[in-house]
């Protein structure tokens, strides 16, 4: 890190920052994307422009982003344990114990976009589903929002979540269901030690059907300690997000298929302008489905 950008970040506040940056964004991609040419007969990404042209540089650059207000959800206070929790399609969702109600407000509304049926985050779709038999393994749980959502109609689930604040939410969100839940408190990687644990050997006598993997730019180390089981399975389905860093796509893509998978990104891209080293075509798939079938 060159000194003068230290000093940058040391002596411009980030707010300022992020607004520079987003700015300078709204001209670099449509620049770039015009010169290669690359939106004439690609309805997706030439929808990305339209939009950063209207509205400039925003993480999902779509208009169904729009429907979420941040400021209207309703935070509540369960009096038995002390913890703050939303509604999610009637089942209580908790959060870390210090957050406060503003910032799970804000929370929320983020999960809320990912996982929009028109966002390119969305992990499931109309023919990439669970169902009552499935074994889910949500890597990166956090907050559990996902697991939650599918809850009620599958067989059981691996919660995989490093951060021990999270635990405590976690027990209370899936205690009517902590017969068929199990919260795993480490990192998923390519080794095993205190702190971590590996794939194949933590489902090495296990059933599993499904993989959700979000691990915030860890998805190389989960993938290379994942190797056997996902190179051997049969009947299992993997969504994985491709867009922390620029050839996640290219390269998960190219892994999965050369191991026998049928592999789909999500529709749209995301502008992961929180990756410091984002550089062009800039746009990226959030993630991609993967189906490998006995």
């Amino acid at each position: 890190m060159s000194l003068m950008f230290q000093l940058y970040r040391m002596l411009v506040p980030k707010p300022i920052r992020t607004r520079l940056l987003l700015s300078s964004l709204a001209k670099r991609i449509p620049d770039f994307h015009s010169r290669i040419n690359d939106c004439s007969n690609d309805p997706e990404r030439k929808a990305v422009m339209d939009y950063i042209k209207r509205k400039g540089v925003q993480i999902f650059p779509y208009d169904f982003t729009e429907k979420y207000d941040a400021s209207s959800i309703a935070v509540h206070e369960d009096s038995s344990c002390g913890l703050k929790y939303v509604m999610m399609d009637g089942k209580r969702l908790y959060f870390k114990r210090r957050w406060s109600a503003n910032r799970i407000q804000k929370s929320f509304h983020d999960l809320s976009l990912e996982q929009d049926p028109e966002s390119p985050h969305r992990y499931l779709s109309a023919d990439f589903d669970l169902g009552q038999e499935d074994v889910l393994a949500d890597f990166g749980a956090a907050e559990g929002n996902f697991s939650l959502s599918v809850i009620e109609r599958i067989k059981k689930v691996y919660l995989f979540e490093s951060d021990p604040e999270w635990k405590e939410a976690l027990e209370m969100t899936f205690l009517p269901w902590k017969d068929k839940v199990e919260i795993v408190p480490k990192f998923v990687s390519d080794k095993n030690d205190e702190k971590n644990c590996s794939g194949d050997k933590f489902f090495y006598d296990k059933e599993l059907t499904f993989l959700k993997i979000d691990v915030d730019g860890g998805e190389r180390k989960l993938l290379q300690g994942f190797k056997d089981t996902i190179c051997n399975a049969t009947n299992i389905k993997i969504a994985l997000c491709t867009y922390h860093q620029h050839d996640d796509e290219a390269e998960f893509t190219n892994l999965l298929q050369s191991a026998g998978y049928a592999v789909k990104p999500s529709k749209g891209y995301m502008i992961f302008y929180y990756d410091k080293k984002l550089k062009a075509p800039y746009i990226r798939r959030a993630l991609i489905r993967a189906k490998k079938n006995g």
